[in-house]
């Protein structure tokens, strides 16, 4: 029984370890001899419906056609990531699985979790029923999980990681906290809420750095890119480089709904996503300059996001609206002599 618990010290250390790695290739004896590969492992972040599971989708998929081992795993509680590289298909969650197989008796095995697609391999973390736990501690039991399904022998050049970027506490924010990413990619449009969650995820990676971490942003993907230019924008003030624009585009709405992947060599989208492949693999992480909450509006027109208004302070009378009374005051007033 006390061997089927994993050892979280190690598995910690071993998580440190492996993001600590250089992401370029290393070289042994000075170069003498052939670089040692090392599996990058990229924790995607951004705003719920901004398309970050499509962007992941595609990605991998382009990946996979150019070669690459992709391990792919959706860390959202909404489980989500895999949908869409399924055909709309519902993938069981890696949480859900292995609670059914433990009121069994039984041990989860590597096919009940883990499913593959065009050389892509993919599986759903999950999380707690609505109103039944803590999905960030969800996240944190996945984890152990894998570890236990053997996660670090497994070979592959790249493991991303689809996280929940409107909340950084807790397991969703495990890449950053416990170094277990060695970069993050960002995915945003050019509205001001997306950019908010970017510019958080960008907070959280300063903070780290401060106390010793060694997680960086890779870039920013700005999807259903407009032209208006607020996500290059803040990419810039942000020092974090763009790795890709993906066009708001009708025919990629339609594909994206009926569950059709576009990273593809085969479509019209092919080079775009080969693009962002390589950007992706070849982006080393850097460190952010995360932006206050002015310096976010004045990516807009004040007429737009309402920047311009301000602060009018609320008295005690507002609050009290129509119990409002003079009240009469405690203070002594000593006659004068």
């Amino acid at each position: 029984m006390k061997d089927d618990v994993p050892n979280l010290k190690d598995y910690s250390q071993r998580l440190r370890d492996e993001a600590n790695m250089d992401i370029a290739d290393i070289q042994a004896d000075g170069g003498k001899e052939a670089p040692t590969k090392h599996t990058q492992i990229i924790a995607i972040y951004g705003k719920g419906g901004i398309g970050k599971s499509f962007t992941l989708a595609n990605l991998s998929h382009m990946m996979a056609e150019m070669g690459k081992r992709v391990l792919l795993i959706g860390c959202d509680p909404k489980s989500d990531t895999t949908s869409l590289l399924f055909g709309g298909k519902a993938c069981p969650t890696i949480i859900e699985t292995s609670s059914k197989k433990k009121l069994a008796g039984e041990e989860v095995k590597i096919g009940d979790v883990c499913f593959k697609r065009g050389g892509v391999f993919a599986m759903e973390l999950g999380g707690p029923e609505v109103g039944r736990g803590c999905g960030g501690r969800g996240i944190i039991h996945g984890f152990e999980l894998l570890e236990k399904l053997g996660f670090h022998d497994w070979d592959f050049d790249y493991v991303l990681l689809d996280f929940l970027g409107d909340v950084v506490c807790g397991g969703f924010g495990l890449p950053i906290a416990r170094d277990m990413a060695q970069k993050v990619i960002l995915v945003a449009s050019n509205d001001l809420q997306s950019l908010y969650v970017s510019n958080n995820v960008c907070s959280a990676v300063e903070y780290f750095r401060k106390l010793g971490g060694n997680v960086g942003v890779a870039g920013l993907v700005i999807n259903k890119d407009d032209g208006s230019g607020e996500a290059a924008a803040f990419a810039k003030e942000a020092n974090i480089p763009v790795l890709a624009a993906i066009p708001q585009d009708d025919d990629l709405r339609k594909k994206s709904a009926n569950y059709q992947i576009v990273g593809t060599a085969k479509g019209q989208w092919g080079d775009l996503f080969t693009q962002l492949a390589e950007a992706v693999g070849e982006a080393p992480p850097v460190r952010p300059t995360p932006l206050d909450q002015d310096g976010l509006l004045n990516l807009f027109d004040s007429k737009d996001t309402g920047g311009d208004f301000v602060l009018v302070p609320a008295t005690d009378i507002d609050m009290r609206g129509k119990n409002a009374k003079p009240k009469k005051s405690l203070e002594v007033v000593y006659d004068e002599v």
